[in-house]
């Protein structure tokens, strides 16, 4: 019995030790898995010079205070001075903006100049030269700004393609002033001025290329008061002076091409 036993046993040994190279041939290999590619956040660049086009619309509140005076040869009374009224001057722009900005991180840091031909009109009749006070008819105030121009530096903050910014500087317009009879349109008397002032204002930019921005961008001029000698159209001698307050808001869209680098590839 105990010899029969072992020659099952062993019988048993030899059968699992002939199976067992054909089982390991039998399992499949271990596929290879490749590793997934990095994750890669392209990172827009602000950093270049810039040139580009704009085009919009502005509008200039004015408000006019007149000093003693007699009003010439077609005035019968000597005016006391006083306030003549307000007018809001408003019309389109068109022009240029080119500037230079820097990144770090998200910051971004810029100058910038712009320049636009404006048509900015507007007129208001006096309240102290009325009819009945002079010899022919009232007399009406017109003003009008054809060139605007703003010099600014920029700090803004970028999320990729997306800048947003503010900016601060000056502001320079180019004024012109009339006065006419009321009704009857004809120029007595005239002024113009190159004025200064400070100015503020944001503006928002899109990179829709590495190259190309779009934006829409806003900025207000504190123009202040200045005191302003008027001569007679027909006589050229001093016809009045008028004290005129003004400031200027200006909305544009712009384009621009960016000189600067390419998207960055940021893993």
């Amino acid at each position: 019995m105990k010899n029969l036993v072992s020659a099952a046993v062993g019988l048993a040994a030899l059968s699992l030790a002939a199976l067992s190279p054909a089982s390991a041939a039998d399992l499949a290999a271990r596929p290879y898995t490749k590793a997934p590619p990095p994750i890669i956040a392209a990172v827009y660049d602000w950093s270049g010079f810039y040139i580009g086009i704009n085009g919009g619309g502005a509008w200039s509140h004015k408000c006019w205070d007149t000093g003693p005076f007699t009003f010439g040869a077609i005035a019968v009374f000597v005016s006391p001075g006083g306030r003549e009224g307000c007018h809001n001057a408003s019309g389109g722009v068109i022009g240029g903006q080119a500037g230079y900005r820097w990144q770090s991180g998200a910051w971004v840091f810029g100058l910038e100049a712009q320049g636009d031909w404006a048509d900015l009109k507007a007129s208001n009749t006096s309240l102290i030269f009325l009819p009945g006070l002079t010899s022919v008819t009232g007399a009406t105030n017109n003003t009008k700004i054809d060139a605007i121009g703003v010099f600014t530096g920029q700090v803004g903050y970028a999320w990729n393609n997306v800048l947003f910014y503010v900016k601060g500087g000056g502001m320079v317009v180019n004024d012109k002033y009339q006065g006419t009879f009321t009704g009857l349109g004809t120029v007595f008397d005239n002024a113009s001025e190159t004025r200064w002032g400070g100015a503020v204002g944001a503006g928002l930019d899109f990179g829709i290329t590495p190259n190309v921005v779009v934006g829409v961008d806003y900025v207000h001029g504190f123009m202040g008061s200045r005191n302003l000698t008027f001569v007679s159209a027909t006589t050229g001698v001093l016809s009045r002076n008028e004290t005129i307050r003004q400031d200027v808001d200006m909305v544009t869209a712009r384009l621009s091409y960016k000189f600067g680098g390419p998207v960055i590839a940021k893993y």
